[in-house]
């Protein structure tokens, strides 16, 4: 009889300078799959760190932040050497 597998959680990160944005896609990932672990970041810089802590699967990434926009985010992200799928949110 074989083990059973252990479902990988998902991991998403959402990049959002609004709170509200942030907060309506955490309801939207959660009417998905409410074991989809979600994390926030309200602007590049903060996606980076948290993208060093955690081995992210997807970045759901808003495009006009102040500081650090999305698209230079994108293109670091991208550099990682296992980078996550960007979704532009904006």
């Amino acid at each position: 009889m074989n083990a059973p597998t252990k479902q990988r959680i998902m991991k998403i990160l959402i990049v959002d300078d609004e709170h509200l944005a942030r907060e309506r896609l955490q309801r939207h990932l959660y009417d998905i799959d409410s074991s989809i672990k979600s994390i926030e970041a309200e602007n590049g810089l903060a996606a980076l760190e948290q993208s060093q802590q955690h081995n992210l699967d997807i970045v759901l990434l808003d495009i006009r932040m102040p500081g650090m926009d999305g698209i230079e985010t994108a293109s670091k992200l991208a550099e990682l050497e296992t980078p996550p799928a960007i979704i532009f949110t904006t």
